[in-house]
């Protein structure tokens, strides 16, 4: 399914984080990678506020700001429900770019060097400069189970229900990973982003 951003959004952005809490309860295993921004799950409130701000300004959205982040906020709960994996993966570039003010950022990055403590979560980092091999950097995507597949797009999201596509999309995950670091490694990267804001 290809659903236009400006068609999903317009009767709000708290209606789409809200539209996404039914697939989040059904699953056990979550898989992000974000290019981009942090993922969702992740998020301080002012970060998401920053993104979704963003969103409004740029498709022309209905403001409904406070309510969409207090909606993704809410779904953040997921991450303390028991019988749940959760692997992120980002790319450095997403530590270093700047999303609200420079505190936003610090604040934010000081929450992801909190939540690598999680036991159900693991958090890479793809470091820039590494030897992609066949790792290389695709859309932003979410793999719920082996069910479906998320993508964002400029203009849209795509939803992935084929079992051969969700395989590549597997695979694609599983070459990133291999490339990210994790633990201390990963923090020394978050730490030195925290640093270069100054």
């Amino acid at each position: 399914m290809y659903v236009e951003w400006r068609r999903l959004e317009s009767a709000g952005l708290k209606r789409v984080q809200e539209s996404v809490l039914p697939l989040f309860e059904r699953t056990g295993w979550f898989r992000f990678y974000q290019s981009q921004v942090v993922p969702g799950l992740l998020q301080t409130q002012d970060y998401t506020r920053a993104i979704l701000n963003t969103v409004v300004a740029m498709r022309q959205t209905p403001d409904d700001v406070e309510e969409a982040v207090a909606a993704r906020m809410n779904r953040q709960r997921i991450l303390h429900k028991g019988g749940r994996r959760f692997a992120f993966l980002i790319e450095e570039w997403v530590l270093r770019s700047i999303i609200g003010t420079h505190a936003t950022m610090a604040n934010q990055l000081g929450h992801l060097i909190g939540v690598t403590a999680a036991p159900a979560l693991s958090l890479g980092v793809i470091p820039m400069g590494v030897a992609r091999g066949n790792a290389w950097p695709a859309e932003s995507f979410s793999m719920y189970d082996d069910k479906q597949v998320s993508a964002e797009l400029v203009s849209a999201g795509l939803t992935v229900m084929q079992p051969r596509e969700i395989a590549e999309y597997a695979k694609t995950f599983s070459e990133l990973a291999g490339i990210a670091v994790y633990g201390a490694s990963a923090r020394k990267l978050i730490t030195s982003a925290i640093d270069a804001l100054g």
